[in-house]
């Protein structure tokens, strides 16, 4: 009888820790979140590719005379002005042929001066007067290619840019081939600079809807519409351009237009053959609720958001996105400025469940103020400075 009633208390105490241990874990199951209220702020949509770096002028700099190279006065890719002595061939020979149809040229005009006089006193014929006029015109032609022979044995830059490795060492006959002549380095002018890439036919649609509705046509929006470049090890966009050329056509092959930027680049950090990330502003910026890129989670049916209403319970919203500002996204359609959206604890959160409202761990950023209203200013692109970047030979 006893050991009856000890069995008996023993079993109400098991059933009684049970429920406890039921009810815990049913309050457990309620998962702990962080909610925010989408913010309201100026966003732009934006048109991002992939483009490559070019220089906006590029030459192989070629012998034009033939002869032995006598010095190179660079050092391999120094920057040089419009001008700059690059190189010097043999002029000796130059020289001379210089003299030589300078002397053919005060004799002959000697002697067309005394068949002048000559031929007052009826002692010359008209012909002869005229074969050494003629002979005259020809000296004058021959001194003058002479003395541009002789220019081309000093070999200049031809504008300023940025220099490769010399291809020729001293001493080497240069310029023997006028048909394959001999290149002694490669220039390029990367102060500016351009930037090539393609946009799609979509997004080139909407850029000229955009400006038709700006009253601006597709002209105008070259060297006005701002373009913005980053490499990638760099954080953003942080280069800013002008939209510089638009090709005339479609490339039918990849269903792309051919565009071009041009960038300032005073500090030479984007050299021709660099990738880079290339950022344009489709249309004018506009006022759209965002959320934290981040919490935007997609499945089969497309992108959703969770969010906490009053009682609790998480709730599914499909929603459009539009374009991203820094770490937020634009939501187009879906919520509205009084859904509380779930910015923390989304993986543990579960449509239709109740979760536990908590106050969040670190303070919310406060948004960064809304860009200007005028959506394409004019970026200038200053003109080369004399001197902004001289090298001299050690």
């Amino acid at each position: 009888m006893k050991y009856n009633f000890l069995f008996t208390l023993l079993l109400l105490l098991t059933l009684c820790i049970a429920g406890c241990s039921k009810k815990t874990d049913a309050v457990k199951k309620a998962p702990a979140v962080v909610v925010a209220l989408p913010v309201q702020q100026m966003v732009t949509k934006y048109d991002e590719n992939t483009g490559t770096v070019a220089a906006t002028q590029q030459v192989n700099i070629v012998a034009r005379v033939e002869g032995y190279l006598e010095s190179i006065n660079f050092n391999d890719g120094q920057q040089v002005e419009k001008g700059t002595l690059l190189f010097i061939i043999q002029q000796d020979s130059y020289i001379e042929k210089v003299k030589r149809s300078q002397a053919t040229l005060d004799f002959d005009s000697s002697e067309y001066q005394r068949q002048l006089g000559m031929l007052k006193e009826n002692a010359t014929s008209q012909a002869e007067v005229e074969k050494y006029l003629s002979k005259v015109q020809v000296d004058k032609a021959d001194l003058e290619l002479a003395k541009i022979n002789l220019s081309y044995t000093e070999v200049r830059a031809p504008f300023r840019g940025l220099l490769g490795a010399h291809q020729v060492d001293v001493g080497n006959v240069v310029g023997s081939s006028p048909m394959q002549p001999t290149v002694l380095v490669t220039l390029e002018e990367i102060i500016p600079v351009y930037v090539n890439f393609n946009i799609n036919m979509r997004d080139a649609l909407t850029l000229r809807d955009e400006l038709q509705k700006m009253g601006q046509g597709n002209k105008k929006v070259v060297g006005t519409l701002p373009v913005f470049v980053g490499l990638s090890n760099e954080e953003g966009f942080p280069h800013e351009g002008i939209l510089d050329f638009v090709n005339n056509s479609l490339d039918t092959s990849t269903g792309t237009l051919q565009v071009r930027a041009i960038f300032p680049n005073e500090d030479i950090s984007l050299i021709p053959g660099f990738f880079v990330k290339v950022r344009v502003a489709i249309g004018p910026p506009f006022e759209a609720l965002t959320v934290p890129n981040s919490i935007i989670q997609s499945d089969q049916v497309g992108e959703f958001i969770l969010t906490v209403n009053a009682k609790n319970i998480v709730e599914r919203h499909n929603v459009k996105t539009g374009p991203r500002k820094g770490d937020a996204r634009a939501i187009l359609q879906g919520i509205t400025a009084q859904d509380q959206v779930i910015v923390e604890g989304v993986t543990q959160a579960r449509v239709g469940s109740p979760v536990v409202i908590k106050k969040p761990s670190v303070t919310t950023p406060t948004p960064l103020p809304s860009p200007s209203p005028s959506p394409y200013p004019r970026v200038v692109i200053p003109q080369m400075r004399a001197g902004a970047m001289k090298i001299s030979r050690n």
